[in-house]
């Protein structure tokens, strides 16, 4: 489980500084899009009132509800089995990602995404953030390091 905590810490940390420096510092809330390496990363502002990429737009206590019991599932069904590291990791960054998102949602009404990438011709119309990339790999991360086979 601590291993989980030092996995979800930073994550929370690097995930809310970055939004703190795009949105406020680089002030992108209000001059919406910054070209950094065009057209391979590019920051757009994009404020995030479902669940990924805009869909399902609900209530945002419902969505922080939902996140939390999530959260709650995992770390429960950590203390409960016998997980290994790289399961714990993967769970520390998806509760990471989940809490920085939820964090957002309490802050601003909606989740701040600003990272969008677009490549080989192809215009990429999404954005997401830190706390995306460490849900998609934690929930990646259980899915490769959880096996079938009973300890012995």
């Amino acid at each position: 489980m601590r291993r989980a905590f030092w996995a979800a810490l930073p994550i929370i940390l690097l995930d809310q500084a970055s939004k703190y420096w795009v949105v406020h510092l680089l002030n992108l809330r209000e001059v919406l899009r910054i070209d950094v390496l065009p057209p391979y990363l590019n920051f757009r502002m994009a404020w995030n009132t479902g669940i990924n990429f805009g869909l399902a737009q609900t209530n945002r206590w419902i969505l922080i509800t939902v996140a939390l019991v999530i959260v709650i599932a995992v770390l429960i069904w950590m203390a409960r089995s016998q997980t290994n590291r790289w399961q714990e990791i993967a769970a520390g960054l998806l509760v990471g990602g989940a809490l920085g998102n939820v964090i957002d949602r309490l802050y601003y009404g909606a989740v701040a995404d600003f990272l969008n990438m677009s490549c080989c011709g192809i215009d990429n119309p999404f954005a997401f953030n830190v706390a995306d990339i460490a849900v998609f790999a934690g929930a990646l991360g259980l899915i490769v390091f959880t096996s079938d086979k009973k300890p012995s």
